[in-house]
Order: structure tokens, then C-alpha cells, then sequence
């Protein structure tokens, strides 16, 4: 359709500059009918024949982009010169001015109906009154917030109408960019309440974390949503066969991390699992699955979910075969760690080269009441798993742990010590044993931040235990990353350490979630304290005393000098586990505290810890950081 409406304009453009040129009499001999027409065909021939080359009748023009116009103007120089050329090559006339202006009349009436076909096709598609969207303010004038105002304006199912830009390049400022005018950030307050502003849209790239703090500082002041312009988070922007595209969604309490994150790079790592058959216990949770979908980049031989959890297996199994389809070798096995012989049945068939341990009970309070399931799942299935992994030839078992496990107070993190003395006593061993020390991790399954959002939907209160509990915090793609690095320079029995920065009070948390839904902190959503749990601690212990590690190949992980029990040692602290949650069983339930107590010679009453809070490093540190951002 589109070629027969050019070939209708070329013709009448051409006939237009006939009559024109006949009835002005100019020196061309215009009256030979004939050999005009001749001349005619081949100019529209090789202005057709171009366009054809360079596809542009390919494009859909509705959407298209600048490059499809300039193809669409080089085709019909192409055209003209090329006729020019070949009349004077083959020695027939044919005048400069009719291939000249012919062919620049006919790509302007072309141009021109494509830009009103875009025009009325926007209009007539629109779906409901602009008055009805959402009007928001575009942060950053640059290429990506351009693109967006673009992609806003064309879309006719777009729920926004951009108004203008904000920004702070003084050469921008009183400028347009993308039809929409751009303004000061300074005058953000005043532009918002002006011109009704209900969200700002932030479309910067390459935002550090102090970056995206300032902008959330100054735009939250204006008391409208904040969202951002970019790849959903946790996707992976660096994996080739990603699908993921930018989109604009909530700015997350994911993109203020109070800490510099790290971009991790390393190429010995990747090829290190390349190849590899790996296993991931816990398969399904929030670290496990974001183990699987790194060690997925790496090409592995075959990649083995286990969880006893399906509907968490499912979802990753799902995830990764869209994203990765027939070239990834996927097994996924519902099964329990506690299971000895199914575990068996389980490395027997697959004989894998890396096991990730990640299976684990992890919430504290849960544990306090249960504090047998801690034991049968944490401390047993980690003996069964490492044990399997020894039995079977795997070359590396790597154990997650957390930073509850220093000086426990909860049976929780006394259980994940006693895990990585599992690991430790393993130095011997002909499969490379190491454990894998980390804090909390943003947005995992049943963590503060889900917590909170849910609490926020429901209109509050935000419940926290304590308005000075501190926390240490990671992104979950991080940690992963991490834990695969510290898992490919495993050699005997490492404990791993990873720098997690500067700790987080879990109120100040609070509060900027609150701001970034919109919301006004102790106005439109309460924040109460409920008191701390038992065996809660106001602060974990700082990982990071250099007087105690040792550095590696990478600044974000050391390894803790701690000296390993023997496997007899070890192994007489399980049986007074495994004796105790018989007594647990039997019904005294005071049995298996008394025998955390009696294996873990670092475990500490957390009352007492709680007290002497106030003199700790960690909290120290905390309020230097709070003063500072005031």
C-alpha cells in the first residue's frame, strides 16, 4: 500500500514539474513528451529500486525512528544521481534540474505523509483523555530521559503524559528536549505543585548509590511517587541472553543500598564453572535461585536444583528454561537434605563437581520455638550433604552461612556455627570444603523489606522490634556472586568472609520505604515498635576485623583465621546434638538449647549482648553513619 501511494506522489510530482516547466518555457526541452517520460521512468525506477535496497518500505512507520527517514532521503539522492550518471554515461539527455528537484519533491511529500500517518494514527488510537494519565516530570534531559518522553508520547496506551524535564546542566535549562521543556531541579517543589505533577520519573544512567540517594533526598521532598526508568531489578544486565528490557518501575529501597556496591567481573570464575556439573541445595530460596541463575551464565554441563519447597523449585526451573530454553541442561529433584538415603540416590545419579549448600532454616523466632527443626535441617542435612559430596567425588562443597553464626545469641545462628565447623574439620578431605559468611540480603523471601512493603499496602503500621537495631545488608545478585567467587578460590576448609560495609538501622529503613511509596512517615503510615524477639540482638557482630582475616585475590572477601576442630571433635558435638532432639522428642524441650550452649563456646545470652549494645563497634558505627547523612 505504501509503495503504491508513493508511486501515485512520484508521478504526480513529476507531472506537476512538466506542466510547470512547459507553461515557464525554460531551455529544457520539456516538449518532447516522449523522451520526458523516458527520463521519467528511469528516475522512478532508481529511486524505487534504492528505497527497495536500503528497505524502507521494511519499516513500520508508526514507529520507526530518525535512521528510517535519513535511509528514506539517501534512497531518493541515490535515485536522482544515479539517473543523472547513467544519461550521460549512455548519451540520452536528461535535464539536472528534473532529477534534482523531482526527486527532493517527491522524498518531502513522502516524508510528509509519513509524519501525519503518525500523527492521525496516534490520535485516532489514543485510548481515553489525556486528562485521565498519569502527569509526571521527566528526571534527566539526557539521551535515556529523551528516549522515554519518545516512548511515552508514542505509545497511545501509555498511563503517562510527560510535562517536562528536570535537570541540572545550566545548557539544558531553558531548552526543549523531545518537545517538552526543561527546568531547574532547584525549582523542583515549586514546578510539581505548578504544572500538578503526581510522579517523577527518574531517567538517569549509570547512577551510583549516592547518586540515587541525593535524587531521592531532593525529589521525595516534593512529596510525589518517585519511580525510575530501568531494567527490572535483579535481572541480569550483564547476560548477553537476557530478555530484560528497561521499564519504568518503583524506585526501590534496592536502588538507595547504603553501601558502594560492586560490579563483579571475573572472568576465572565464570570459567571455572563452565563445563561443571553443579548442584544447589535450597535451589528454590531467594540466594539459592540466584545461584542457579548466575551459575546458568557460565554454561555449566548441567545445573541441579534440589529444594524440598516445589513451588519455589517450579518457579526457577520456569525462569531459567524461558530465558535459556534447550541450552541449559536443567534437572530439578524435590527433596529434603535431612533425607540421607534420597541424598544418596541424588548424587549418584548426577556425581556433581560443585555443591552449593544453601538449604537452611533461617528465621530466628521460628527457630527459638522449633529449635529441633534448626538442628534436624541446618546442622544434620548440612552433615548429609557434606558427606554425600565426599562419598560421591565433588571437588567443591561450598556451605552459605551468616553473620548470625559470630557469637550467636539464637539457636538459628548457633546452628549455622556448628554448620561451618562441619566444614571446617573437612580439611583433609579430598573434596575442597569452605563456608561462605554474609549478612542479610535485600528483598529475600521472608526478610524486613517484603515484610514492609506488605505492611505499607495494608496502610501500616510498619512494625520493627527496636528503633536501634542495625543490620548489615547486600543485594541478592551481589552475595551470589560473591559466594560463586569465594566457592571458585576454595582450597581447604576456608571460612569466607564478605565485606558487607556499613551497617543499616532497620528504622531508618523503615522511614525511607514509607517516603518511597508516597507516603509521609508517622503521618499516613505509623512506625511501632514491638520489642525484640527472643534471641534477637540489636546489632550482628562486624564482620570485618582485619586484625582476624586475611586478604584474598578480591577486596569484597577475606577469610576468617579461625582454627578448625578435628572430624572427632566435630563429630562428638553432633552426637550431643542428635541425643538432644531425641530428649526434645521425648518432651524436654529445654534439652537442645542446654546442648547448643554446651557445643557452641561462643554462644552469648542476648539479653546481656543487648545491654552493652550502646559500647559495640557496630553501633558505633551506625550512629557515625546517621550523623553524617544528616
Amino acid at each position: 500500500m505504501l509503495f503504491l501511494f508513493d508511486f501515485f506522489c512520484f508521478f504526480g510530482v513529476d507531472a506537476a514539474y512538466y506542466l510547470l516547466s512547459y507553461r515557464a518555457s525554460y531551455s529544457t526541452p520539456v516538449h518532447d513528451f516522449n523522451l520526458y517520460l523516458y527520463n521519467s521512468l528511469i528516475l522512478g525506477a532508481l529511486i524505487f529500486a534504492a528505497r527497495f535496497i536500503l528497505n524502507v518500505y521494511a519499516n513500520v512507520w508508526r514507529y520507526t525512528r530518525t535512521l528510517a527517514y535519513i535511509e528514506l532521503v539517501a534512497a531518493d539522492c541515490i535515485g536522482g544521481v544515479l539517473t543523472i550518471v547513467i544519461a550521460r554515461v549512455s548519451g540520452l539527455y536528461i535535464g539536472i534540474w528534473h532529477a534534482v528537484t523531482v526527486a527532493a519533491l517527491t522524498a518531502l511529500v513522502t516524508l510528509s505523509s509519513r509524519f501525519c500517518y503518525r500523527i492521525v494514527y496516534k490520535n485516532m488510537n489514543k485510548e481515553g483523555s489525556e486528562d485521565s494519565k498519569i502527569q509526571v516530570a521527566i528526571v534527566g534531559a539526557g539521551q535515556l530521559g529523551a528516549y522515554l518522553a519518545s516512548e511515552l508520547n508514542d505509545n497511545p496506551n501509555s498511563q503517562y503524559r510527560p510535562l517536562f524535564f528536570v535537570d541540572k546542566d545550566k545548557n539544558k535549562i531553558g531548552q526543549r528536549v523531545a518537545g517538552l521543556p526543561v527546568f531547574s531541579e532547584d525549582d523542583a517543589v515549586a514546578l510539581a505543585d505548578k504544572y500538578s505533577v503526581s510522579e517523577f520519573i527518574i531517567a538517569i544512567t549509570g547512577m551510583s548509590n549516592d547518586t540515587a540517594n541525593d535524587v531521592y533526598e531532593r525529589y521525595v521532598a516534593t512529596g510525589r511517587k518517585i519511580k525510575i526508568y530501568d531494567s527490572p531489578i535483579h535481572e541480569g544486565k550483564d547476560d548477553p541472553r537476557s530478555k530484560s528490557k528497561r521499564i519504568v518501575r518503583d524506585f526501590g529501597i534496592e536502588d538507595l543500598l547504603f553501601r558502594k556496591e560492586h560490579d563483579i567481573e571475573n572472568r576465572a570464575t565464570v570459567d571455572y564453572y563452565s563445563g561443571k556439573t553443579v548442584l544447589v541445595t535450597g535451589g528454590g530460596g531467594s540466594i539459592g535461585s540466584e545461584i542457579c541463575r548466575q551459575i546458568a551464565k557460565c554454561s555449566p554441563k548441567k545445573l541441579v536444583i534440589l529444594d524440598i519447597y516445589e513451588n519455589n523449585a517450579y518457579d526457577i526451573q520456569q525462569d531459567l528454561v524461558r530465558k535459556y530454553g534447550d541450552e541449559l541442561d536443567l534437572s530439578v529433584e524435590i527433596a529434603s537434605v535431612r533425607d540421607r538415603k534420597r541424598l544418596d540416590m541424588i548424587f549418584d545419579a548426577y556425581r556433581p563437581d560443585v555443591v552449593f549448600h544453601a538449604a537452611a532454616h533461617k528465621h530466628v523466632p521460628l527457630m527459638e520455638h522449633s529449635a529441633c527443626e534448626a538442628i534436624k535441617n541446618n546442622v544434620l542435612g548440612t552433615y548429609n550433604t557434606a558427606d554425600m559430596a565426599e562419598k560421591y567425588g565433588a571437588a567443591k562443597f561450598i556451605l552459605i552461612s551468616t553473620d548470625k553464626a559470630v557469637n550467636p545469641t539464637n539457636v538459628m545462628g548457633a546452628s549455622k556455627r556448628v554448620c561451618e565447623m562441619v566444614v571446617q574439620c573437612r580439611k583433609n578431605s579430598t573434596t575442597s570444603f569452605a563456608a561462605v559468611r554474609f549478612g542479610n540480603v535485600l528483598g529475600s523471601n521472608g526478610s524486613v523489606i517484603p515484610l514492609f512493603k506488605k505492611q505499607i499496602a495494608a496502610g501500616g503500621p510498619v512494625t520493627i522490634t527496636d528503633k536501634r537495631i542495625i543490620r548489615y545488608f547486600m543485594t541478592i545478585p551481589e552475595a551470589s556472586q560473591l559466594v560463586m567467587e569465594a566457592g571458585a578460590m576454595a582450597k581447604s576448609g576456608e571460612l569466607f568472609v564478605l565485606d558487607m560495609g556499613k551497617p543499616v538501622k532497620i528504622y531508618d529503613l523503615a522511614v525511607n520505604m514509607i517516603k518511597l511509596s508516597g507516603f509521609k512517615p508517622g503521618v499516613d503510615i505509623k512506625i511501632e515498635e514491638i520489642g525484640l524477639r527472643p534471641g534477637e540482638k540489636l546489632y550482628e557482630e562486624l564482620l570485618m576485623k582485619t586484625e582476624s582475616l586475611d586478604k584474598t585475590e578480591s577486596d569484597m572477601i577475606f577469610i576468617e583465621r579461625d582454627a578448625p576442630l578435628t572430624r572427632r571433635e566435630v563429630d562428638e558435638k553432633i552426637d550431643v546434638l542428635v541425643k538432644a532432639v531425641e530428649k526434645a522428642d521425648g518432651g524436654d524441650m529445654g534439652a537442645v538449647r542446654r546442648a547448643i550452649i554446651e557445643v557452641v563456646p561462643t554462644f552469648k545470652d542476648a539479653a546481656a549482648v543487648n545491654k552493652d549494645a550502646a559500647k559495640s563497634e557496630e553501633m558505633k558505627q551506625s550512629e557515625e553513619a546517621a550523623y553524617a547523612t544528616t
